[in-house]
Order: structure tokens, then C-alpha cells, then sequence
């Protein structure tokens, strides 16, 4: 019985659900990537609908984030995080058996609340059991875990829509989503949830090392999402690549991710989160007009890795930086923080596909990773410059 209970407290098995809770989320939104187009079109969907029932999944994304985070503070961790991973088997369920497209607007809007809820609160827990000199090495292992995530689901999704028809994907994802669901329940996390009381939002967004790590995610996702869609278009135009060949441009990229990122989250442990994330943003702008290079489609999976592994550099410090900004502002739980970051995060990827869509179609893709790029960098060297000039005002 001892050994039960004491797997049961393990923070290694902790981390361990939050992985694998991260893995479910990732896996239940590429899933749909394949399949929600054709169910929408069963269902009278026009291309229009279409793109506004993807859209759907940010709106709550976006809204839910730091209301989750905050109620995580005051309540604990289990509670919300339980509720979020029930929500996703809900959502994924609805979406199996929906018969009309307001239901279809009602499950991905539920799906994005419960990833929100899933990712702020699961790192949120992971700074409450590791102390700062371990929340990077953390990040890099949950970052893994969704990297193989994004390699598996569209092809799982795909692969159990020929087989099993519109259900099965779904009902696969919901499965998943009880397992972690079930996890949590048996889980006995600690009774203490941070260090000190919960302090008011407001003040919390206000911390200025937390909204520097806002802003920096913003450029990122933004950054990220901006050039995914037109890359594919870049490639399909100049190369004549074919979707199934721009689809393993990603996977590869997505390989060397969940490599990578581990090793990354050791850096960030050893010469600072926050160093590492401005390093890899910088390193980000600067290898974005590389893109435009590629005269072959080996040249352009090499680019890619290379682009994503940049990018990487900049991600899994990122989410360490939140815990260090969070902390070192005395500000004690991390829930709002993370909430903050998830709400960036969403906010960049709602608004860097249509800029760059935007800005494609009328400089082209070169002129586009030209124009980007001195943004990218000179929004990193604004953030350093300001952090710099906090971390001197008490000398002054």
C-alpha cells in the first residue's frame, strides 16, 4: 500500500498526466484537421462556415485562459484540470454524433475552452511541484510530448475516418480524454497550492516581467502561425509541391521538435529562461528570409528544420520564462500567469494567419520574410532593452 500512495503524490507521475493530458489536446485538435471539413460539408457547410467553425476553437481559447487560470489559484489545480479534461471528452463525443452544424459550433467552442483550461492549469501545476531550476527541462518534456502529437494526429485522424467512418476518430480522442480524466482523479496532489495567497489579476498582468513574456509569445505564435499556411502555398507555387510532400515538410520539422526540445529545456535550466527565449526569438527573425531560399524541395525540409528549430528555442524557454516571471514579481501562484500566456499564444494565432495571408498576397512570399523579420527581431530587442532597464531601476 505504501508504494500506492506514494505513486499516487509522485510529482514525476504528476508531470507524467500533464504530458499525456498536453499529448490528448494536441491530438484531439489535429484529429479534426482531416475530418471536420468533410462533416461539415455532410452537414451544408459552405467554405465560409468552414473557416469560421475552425475559428471557433480561439474565441474560447482566448476567453476562457485566464479566467481558468485564476480559478486554479483559489481552488487548486485538480478540480479545473479534471473539469477541463471531462469537458474534451464531451466536446470530441459531441463531435461523433452531431446531426447539425450548431452543434458542430457548440462542440469546438467547448474543445477550445478545454484546452485552454488543460494547458494553463497543467502548467500551472508543474511550477507549483518543480523549482525553477527544473521548470525547463519539464517544459521540454510536455513540449515533446505535444511534438509527436502533432506528428501522429492528422494521420491517426484520417486513418480511423477510412476505417470506422466519422465516429471513430472521435470516439478514439474521447478515450483518451477519460483515461487522463480518470488519471487526475486518482492523482493526490499536495494540499498547499503555491507559496503565498492568490493576488488580483489585474496586478497580475500589470507585473512587467509577465507582460514581457506576453509580448514575447505574441510575436512568437503570431510569427509561427503567420508563415505555416503561406510556406504551403509558397512551396505549392514556386516548386509544384504537392500537399502530401508540404505535409512532410511539417513532420519533419515536428520530428526534430520533440527532439530537441528536452535538450532545449535543459538550456534554459543552465543559463536562464528568459536569455534563452529572447535568443531564440532573435535567432527566429533572423532565419525567416532563409525560407525564401529553397530552390528544391530537400532545400526547403532543410530550411524548415532549421526555421523550426529556432522557433523551438524560443518555445519551451517561453513557458519556463512565465514560471520565472511569475515568481521572481512575488506574485507566488502561477495560474493567472499561465493564463496570460495561453491567452497570447491564442491571440497570435488568430491574428497572424489573416496578417500574413494579407501581406502574401500582396509583397509575395521573399518580400513578406523580408519585411517580418526586422518586426520579429526589433520586437525582441525592445523586450531585452526593457528588461534591462528594470533590472537596473532599484540601483538608480
Amino acid at each position: 500500500m505504501q508504494p500506492a500512495r506514494t505513486l499516487r503524490s509522485s510529482r514525476a507521475v504528476a508531470a507524467a498526466l500533464v504530458v499525456f493530458a498536453a499529448f490528448t489536446d494536441i491530438v484531439a485538435y489535429a484529429v479534426a484537421i482531416p475530418v471536420l471539413p468533410d462533416l461539415s460539408r455532410r452537414l451544408g457547410a459552405s467554405p465560409t462556415v468552414i473557416g469560421l467553425l475552425f475559428a471557433s476553437f480561439g474565441v474560447t481559447l482566448v476567453t476562457v485562459s485566464i479566467p481558468a487560470g485564476a480559478l486554479s489559484d483559489r481552488t487548486g489545480r485538480k478540480a479545473p484540470i479534471v473539469g477541463g479534461l471531462a469537458a474534451l471528452a464531451g466536446a470530441t463525443l459531441l463531435f461523433a454524433f452531431a446531426t447539425s452544424l450548431p452543434w458542430l459550433f457548440a462542440a469546438r467552442l467547448v474543445q477550445g475552452a478545454a484546452d485552454a483550461v488543460t494547458w494553463v492549469v497543467g502548467f500551472a501545476l508543474l511550477a507549483d511541484l518543480y523549482s525553477p531550476e527544473e521548470r525547463g527541462r519539464v517544459a521540454g518534456i510536455v513540449m515533446s510530448g505535444t511534438s509527436c502529437a502533432v506528428m501522429v494526429g492528422p494521420s491517426l485522424g484520417g486513418w480511423l475516418y477510412e476505417v470506422g467512418g466519422i465516429q471513430l476518430p472521435f470516439t478514439f480522442v474521447t478515450a483518451l480524454a477519460v483515461v487522463g480524466t480518470l488519471g487526475f482523479l486518482w492523482l493526490k496532489l499536495p494540499a498547499e497550492r503555491a507559496d503565498r495567497d492568490p493576488i488580483p489579476v489585474g496586478i497580475v498582468i500589470r507585473t512587467p516581467a509577465v507582460a514581457s513574456c506576453a509580448a514575447a509569445v505574441v510575436v512568437l505564435a503570431g510569427t509561427l502561425s503567420m508563415f505555416e499556411p503561406v510556406l504551403a502555398l509558397h512551396l505549392a507555387t514556386r516548386l509544384g509541391v504537392g500537399p502530401a510532400r508540404i505535409g512532410y515538410v511539417f513532420g519533419a520539422a515536428a520530428v526534430a521538435t520533440a527532439i530537441l526540445n528536452p535538450i532545449y529545456g535543459r538550456f534554459s535550466d543552465r543559463w536562464g529562461a528568459r536569455r534563452l527565449t529572447m535568443v531564440g526569438l532573435t535567432l527566429t527573425g533572423v532565419v525567416l528570409p532563409l525560407l525564401s531560399l529553397a530552390w528544391n524541395y530537400p532545400s526547403a525540409v532543410a530550411l524548415y528544420l532549421l526555421q523550426a528549430s529556432m522557433a523551438s528555442l524560443a518555445i519551451t524557454p517561453s513557458l519556463a520564462y512565465m514560471g520565472e516571471a511569475a515568481a521572481q514579481a512575488g506574485i507566488g501562484s502561477f495560474g493567472v500567469g499561465y493564463g496570460l500566456y495561453n491567452m497570447a499564444w491564442g491571440v497570435g494565432l488568430l491574428g497572424g494567419p489573416a496578417l500574413g495571408g494579407f501581406l502574401f498576397e500582396r509583397v509575395g512570399f521573399t518580400r513578406l520574410t523580408l519585411l517580418w523579420a526586422p518586426c520579429v527581431i526589433s520586437a525582441t530587442a525592445l523586450l531585452v532593452r526593457a528588461g534591462r532597464r528594470r533590472s537596473v531601476a532599484p540601483a538608480l
